[in-house]
């Protein structure tokens, strides 16, 4: 049997390791937030970059359309980067993590995906009726994917929070 400073002595330690796991778990979200921000940032320009160079660059054959729905996937992919971050921002002031973000992150990695397929389908020559089929497909699992995803936003506002139980009316 463990004499009571022993325990005690255990006890700190612990608490100790705990204090050093948990600063490293803050330092790491930290990390990945920045991570994040940073690479967002560096594709808009980048995104921005090959858009602007491609429209005027005579040797190149990028035309308006496909250039500009290039553009908007880029641009979509560093709005879910940026949501990402924020959520990483708010997770490390509240220390809680909300699933709406990670939803809302969901709706758009599937309405690019949508753009994609659809810009794909439109240059694409000679499609056969089963790269069609397969082109249905995927829009459709997508397109439900997204109604999924707003129902599950629309229900996770309309739950009842979850904070202080209702107060009573003062008795008279």
């Amino acid at each position: 049997m463990m004499s009571p400073e022993a325990v005690t002595h255990r006890s700190e330690m612990m608490k100790r390791w705990c204090g050093y796991m948990e600063w490293l778990d803050r330092l790491g979200y930290a990390t990945a937030g920045f991570s994040l921000l940073i690479l967002g940032m560096l594709i808009f320009v980048h995104a921005w970059y090959v858009f602007i160079v491609g429209q005027f660059d005579p040797k190149s054959h990028v035309v308006m359309l496909p250039a500009g729905l290039r553009l908007l996937n880029d641009i979509l992919l560093v709005i879910i980067l940026l949501e990402l971050f924020r959520t990483v921002v708010r997770f490390l002031q509240t220390e809680v993590l909300v699933l709406e973000p990670y939803l809302a992150v969901g709706v758009i990695a599937c309405t690019r995906r949508v753009l994609t397929a659809s810009a794909e389908l439109s240059h694409q020559e000679g499609m056969t009726e089963m790269q069609f089929y397969q082109y249905l497909m995927d829009v459709g699992l997508n397109v439900t994917v997204i109604m999924v995803l707003i129902i599950a936003v629309f229900m996770i506002r309309k739950r009842p929070e979850l904070g202080s139980p209702p107060v009573a009316p003062p008795s008279r």
